[in-house]
């Protein structure tokens, strides 16, 4: 799943939460994707080698390789997201980082903090909202419906353990 928790090694009783959305092409994919594209496009091109005809019809072919190239670009740009949740006893604190770095932040107090589920009415299904400090804010919208349905009760769990009174005092 593109999200992955983790917990202070100090003792101390917090979570973190980092999520990022799935990306089924990497960098490496990218380029032999371009490559495999590039010389499946020019294989109709061979016969005309040598010819004036493949001088009309090679700027259009690779004109069509650099379309799908930034349009993979842009793909890669929107979804350069990511998000991070701490919960403590004290706080929740969530960062969201937007495409081109624009930084959002919300933080209120761990008891007021109550993570909902909107089956349905949201931008995608199963919406997940954090409502605390008078405000609510979305978390995860980038993730699969079936990601969301488990972050739900991960996220739940994590607000119920920081509320709870520590066992060691």
């Amino acid at each position: 799943m593109p999200y992955e928790w983790s917990s202070e090694t100090s003792g101390a009783r917090v979570s973190r939460l980092r999520l990022w959305p799935h990306r089924s092409l990497p960098r490496k994919g990218f380029a032999a994707f371009i490559l495999g594209t590039f010389t499946l496009i020019t294989v109709p091109l061979y016969p005309l080698l040598g010819t004036v005809v493949l001088w009309g019809l090679l700027p259009f072919m690779l004109l069509a390789v650099a379309g799908i190239w930034w349009a993979l670009e842009k793909s890669y740009r929107d979804g350069d997201i990511s998000e991070e949740l701490t919960i403590d006893p004290e706080q929740v604190h969530l960062v969201r980082i937007n495409p081109g770095g624009v930084r959002q932040e919300w933080e209120c107090l761990s008891y007021w903090a109550r993570a909902q589920m909107h089956p349905t009415g949201g931008p995608v299904g199963h919406y997940i909202t954090l409502r605390g400090a008078e405000r609510e804010v979305e978390i995860g919208a980038f993730l699969s419906e079936d990601e969301r349905r488990a972050l739900y009760g991960e996220i739940v769990d994590a607000l119920r353990a920081a509320a709870a009174p520590d066992p060691a005092q």
